[in-house]
């Protein structure tokens, strides 16, 4: 069982000791499909929001080509992967917020499965971002490219037998069959996952 409170600790802490002195903090929670990046991002910033940090949680998923674009480039089962994002979107979104502007974000629809546009706002004043998402410390680019941006860095590393399981569940909990929740996670979240291992960018911290 994970230690999650360990694991906000930590990182809650070195946010802290980066925080001298930066009018904002770019933070990144990266890790393959299913490992607790949004978990994670979720309660470190519940944990600096009750410290008085202002802080907000931008998720990756927002940049999600959406279904009709995937479709005509014959991308459909292949969701998830890193071409199926909008990348130098995301990129240009990065740097604006990393240099302490007001961004306005999309976000991911699970339920959905859509990108909403302008969903979420980071105000200049805004001091920690936590960004989670597969690709932030990812070796093609041009996701290598936002590696200079992260103040700190952090990797989910999950061993791909557990992986596995927790995405078999994932689909499982959406209503699929054990059969079909299965050739989901096999055909396309676990090549994500072993890609996303195989071309790591080293991390600040690897939890």
């Amino acid at each position: 069982m994970i230690d999650l409170t360990s694991h906000v600790n930590l990182v809650a802490e070195a946010i802290h000791e980066k925080r001298e002195g930066a009018p904002r903090l770019l933070v990144a929670i990266a890790g393959a499909p299913g490992s607790g990046k949004s978990t994670l991002a979720a309660e470190v910033g519940r944990r600096l929001g009750g410290q008085k940090v202002r802080t907000a949680v931008v998720p990756m998923d927002g940049f999600h080509l959406d279904n009709r674009v995937l479709e005509d480039r014959g991308l459909t089962q292949r969701k998830g992967a890193p071409e199926t994002f909008d990348a130098l979107g995301f990129l240009n979104a990065m740097r604006r917020l990393a240099n302490g502007e007001e961004v306005v974000l999309p976000v991911f629809d699970r339920p959905r499965d859509l990108a909403i546009a302008g969903a979420l706002v980071v105000p200049p004043e805004c001091q920690v971002v936590i960004v989670e998402g597969n690709y932030l410390l990812f070796d093609e680019r041009p996701w290598s490219l936002l590696a200079p941006l992260w103040c700190l860095s952090v990797r989910i590393d999950v061993p791909v037998p557990e992986l596995r399981a927790r995405l078999i569940q994932r689909w499982l909990s959406h209503g699929f069959s054990r059969a079909a929740a299965t050739r989901r996670a096999e055909r396309n979240d676990i090549p994500n996952a072993l890609r996303i291992v195989e071309k790591a960018l080293k991390a600040d911290y690897t939890l």
